[in-house]
């Protein structure tokens, strides 16, 4: 029954205290304001406002509806500002999906520029997902996809962020830290630290160990990067990371890294979009800042 014209004829009336002024402001006719506030009155039942001479008194009705209007319509109007600022790609909420555990570091450069250029919009970082990264991108539960290990699908888009190798860390005291390299059956005797993650989607197993038919004396899961690599530090096993995260921690921990076989574990971060659809301003200013690509 009150519109939002209601609201707004109170307050411009009270603001300039005619009816003429009012129609003037809101772009009305007096007769249409007139016409507007009579039929309210006639459906509420109660008179608003009685004329006195040239003025206008407001009744108690009205001056408890101006009070109600003073108060709502500048909620309402930042509503209607907030709306207009998603639909514009000003405000939001960006969530990206991570399949990389050591990203983080690495994330965390990316978002500080970016959340100084966007400072109407909030990140959301998503590492569980209930049917994995690439059905949560499709699903639209995320918006970038942060993965090393890309599938190409239609309606995605894979960009490539940097390359880095992935490493065998040991203590600095570890008989391996002299080698150049070590090869599979060198991990039969040790105890292997890895991130939560099942063996056969982890670098180490899959393009390491499993083609050579060989598994650590033990395999223990650390959620925790700075955990894993304090257990390396304290000499209690060896882990894998990216060679640029290892020597990110060499300066403060007594930790070595060393390659995975003669040639080394190759790999790439990427990040993934939707590509059949337009991604929003923030989206795709987030995409460009990580890659330096356009979309």
């Amino acid at each position: 029954m009150i519109e939002r014209s209601h609201l707004k004829i109170l307050r411009e009336v009270d603001r300039h205290g005619s009816l003429t002024a009012a129609a003037n402001e809101l772009f009305l006719t007096q007769s249409a304001l007139s016409h507007t506030m009579r039929k309210l009155e006639s459906q509420l039942g109660t008179p608003l406002w009685i004329k006195e001479g040239r003025h206008l008194q407001l009744t108690q009705a009205g001056r408890y509806l101006l009070k109600e209007a003073k108060r709502l319509l500048p909620q309402l109007e930042r509503l209607d500002e907030t709306l207009l600022q998603y639909a514009q790609g000003d405000k939001g909420v960006l969530r990206i999906g991570m399949e990389c555990h050591p990203c983080y570091q690495w994330l965390l450069k990316v978002v500080k520029p970016f959340l100084a250029d966007w400072p109407s919009v909030d990140v959301d970082v998503k590492q569980k997902f209930q049917f994995g990264g690439m059905a949560a991108l499709f699903n639209h539960d995320i918006d970038i996809l942060v993965t090393p290990d890309p599938i190409e699908k239609d309606g995605i888009r894979f960009s490539p962020v940097f390359d880095y190798e992935q490493v065998l860390v040991v203590h600095q005291d570890h008989p391996y830290a002299q080698k150049n390299y070590v090869q599979p059956k060198d991990l039969a005797n040790q105890v292997l630290y890895t991130y939560p993650v099942d063996a056969a989607r982890l670098d180490i197993f899959q393009l390491f160990l499993f083609p050579a038919m060989c598994s650590p004396k033990q395999h223990k899961m650390i959620e925790a990067t700075e955990m894993m690599l304090q257990m390396v530090a304290a000499n209690r096993g060896v882990a894998t990371l990216p060679k640029w995260l290892v020597e990110e921690y060499q300066t403060s921990l007594p930790i070595q890294a060393v390659r995975l076989g003669k040639d080394g574990i190759q790999k790439q971060i990427h990040l993934g979009i939707r590509s059949n659809e337009e991604p929003n301003a923030f989206t795709q200013a987030f995409f460009e800042l990580a890659t330096g690509v356009e979309l």
